[in-house]
């Protein structure tokens, strides 16, 4: 188990945060990403250095998935070491501060690496603005167990964006998903858990039955998802500490399915097929009571809460064809936030509150697009034979969705798209896979 230091007190955060010795606040250095941006900013990455014979391909490791990180996001451009003109042998050592602005570096991370008796890690990590020649912000040291040496990446590179961007990290985080193998005609699908980047897979069901739409809890420790286990879709939740589930709201004659969360994780909202009707249903997994939401002879489907938990946004087809509705997370009357072209579905609330994502169909093309909660400012950001399923950051600036190729032999993968549209990049994955769900940033 890793732990968190801060200077004046200890916290359970799953990893070791000191301060540096020698490093000031401050530095003009910064990027707004809600602009969007045409021209990444340069930045050097160094090896760290490792500072004991055990460290050094950790070192060396670390170094690579921050870069990795940074650039994965479009609003970095590594500068490669070989053009690299000062040589980082000593973490204490001052920077040569012209040697990088030479090779036009504007930003520079250099950081050390220790492997203590015990097997832990310890990095140490400073970020300097090379142009102001000044560092921005404290200097950090990290630890845990050289088993969790990409957290510990992560973690390096998530300050580094925040202090850059503004923004809140992401890369410290993990996604659940569907996993599947076969024939397009006879798919087998299974859950599977990953790093945001597509590192350290690992699967939770079997692919006996057919699983679908995957959700992670407010806290990351459970996962809502869908099964064809009985012949009929039914949702259960996963605890991923312990491997256990359950099923939900078993109702004889009923079928249930797109579930997720409430902000509290003490409710679940979901459909809810029966007699030929389907509507919106709030769960409490503390007593299994359960709600009614909404009564309509349409279908209700894709429900999302707001990140406060007063309202849900969801799918509808009372207007004809699938469109976007907002109502009160207790039900009643429900607002239309959609009126483009072409048909809107699959919505999902920004975790800031300020979008919502959405899939649409129109003129035989798949789109992911976001508006912003009153359904103005519709921007779409993909296109293709098949987008479908978006799920956000814990940041609220990316998004996760799936791709599907076209033809017999297309397949479905993961892609993620920034808010800007312009940074659209495949999630890699081996194999075939579907249905994200991104959690919050780790503990």
């Amino acid at each position: 188990m890793l732990r968190v230091l801060t200077p004046l007190f200890a916290l359970a955060l799953g990893a070791m945060l000191v301060p540096a010795a020698g490093l000031a606040q401050g530095g003009p250095l910064r990027i707004e990403i809600d602009e969007g941006v045409i021209e990444p900013l340069p930045f050097a990455v160094p090896d760290f250095v490792a500072e004991n014979a055990a460290a050094a391909e950790f070192a060396r490791n670390i170094a690579r998935v921050v870069a990795a990180d940074l650039a994965g996001t479009g609003l970095f451009r590594e500068i490669p070491a070989e053009a690299h003109l000062a040589r980082v042998t000593n973490f204490a050592s001052p920077v040569q501060y012209s040697d990088w602005k030479a090779i036009n570096a504007q930003a520079l991370i250099t950081g050390a690496v220790s492997v203590d008796g015990n097997g832990r890690l310890n990095v140490k990590f400073r970020l300097f603005d090379i142009y102001s020649e000044a560092p921005l912000g404290d200097g950090l040291q990290f630890g845990g167990s050289a088993a969790n040496w990409r957290r510990v990446a992560h973690k390096v590179a998530d300050q580094v964006y925040s202090r850059i961007t503004g923004e809140g990290g992401y890369f410290d985080s993990r996604v659940v998903f569907v996993a599947e193998t076969g024939p397009k005609n006879a798919r087998q699908k299974r859950l599977a858990i990953m790093d945001y980047d597509g590192a350290n897979v690992q699967y939770l069901t079997d692919a006996a039955s057919i699983v679908l739409a995957p959700r992670f809890s407010p806290t990351g420790d459970r996962v809502l998802y869908t099964s064809y286990e009985s012949g009929f879709p039914r949702i259960y939740v996963l605890d991923l500490a312990t491997g256990g589930r359950r099923g939900l709201d078993d109702q004889p004659g009923s079928m249930t399915f797109a579930p997720r969360f409430a902000p509290d994780g003490r409710r679940v909202v979901f459909s809810l097929a029966q007699g030929g009707n389907t509507d919106l249903y709030e769960l409490d997994l503390s007593n299994g009571r359960r709600t009614r939401l909404t009564s309509a002879p349409s279908i209700e489907t894709a429900p999302s809460y707001s990140p406060d938990g007063r309202q849900i946004v969801f799918e509808s087809d009372r207007s004809g064809v699938p469109q976007i509705y907002v109502m009160a997370a207790s039900g009643g009357e429900a607002r239309r936030i959609s009126f483009g072209q072409g048909r809107y579905g699959t919505p999902v609330w920004s975790p800031r509150g300020d979008y919502i994502a959405f899939t649409k169909q129109h003129q035989g093309r798949f789109h992911i697009g976001v508006m912003r909660t009153d359904g103005s400012e519709e921007r779409l950001l993909t296109a293709s034979f098949l987008d479908e399923g978006p799920s956000w950051a814990p940041n609220g600036r990316v998004i996760m969705f799936t791709r599907e190729s076209a033809g017999a032999e297309g397949a479905p993968a993961l892609f993620s798209v920034d808010i800007t549209g312009r940074n659209l990049r495949r999630v890699p994955v081996q194999g075939s896979a579907s249905d994200p769900s991104w959690s919050p940033l780790l503990p």
